[in-house]
């Protein structure tokens, strides 16, 4: 084996140390009871239940100034309004998350092979992602609005 393959080999696991001792110390966690006092009922379904908010109930739907949209459940910022798109469908849509703030899962619940997006540091539900959504991508990140917090300003 060449020398400098070992030492990428090396140099690639010490990266991979690195940047997952750094997610760790990013993780946010709470105890339930936690949870509850830190969220609205509605926003602890979705987030820790991963349940789902009716259709064109989040006034999130319809902003439509700059700016970035967090987790509500702790503060990281997971979408520019740059990406938001109306896709018709009664939540708030993304053809994609800034990077490194989401997480996915697959979903098999009702009866239907979805994927699910979590928040990347506290792991907390905040929609699904689908693969029919507009340019770049191709991808619409369909969140709950109550999994969201919008703060206007300058979009990333």
């Amino acid at each position: 084996m060449k020398r400098s393959t070992v030492l990428s080999g090396i140099a690639v696991l010490f990266a991979g140390a690195t940047l997952g001792a750094r997610a760790a110390t990013q993780t946010v966690s709470h105890t339930d009871a936690e949870w509850h006092k830190l969220l609205t009922p509605e926003a602890y379904d979705v987030l820790r239940n991963e349940g789902t908010e009716r259709a064109f109930s989040s006034p999130l739907d319809e902003e439509k100034h700059a700016g970035l949209y967090f987790c509500a459940g702790c503060d990281l910022a997971l979408f520019s309004s740059k990406t938001k798109f109306d896709s018709g469908t009664g939540w708030p849509s993304f053809w994609a998350p800034l990077p490194n703030a989401v997480a996915t899962k697959s979903d098999s619940s009702l009866m239907m092979e979805r994927t699910e997006v979590h928040c990347s540091r506290c792991a907390s539900h905040i929609g699904h992602v689908f693969d029919d959504g507009p340019k770049p991508t191709g991808l619409r990140y369909c969140m709950n609005g109550v999994a969201l917090r919008f703060r206007p300003g300058r979009a990333a």
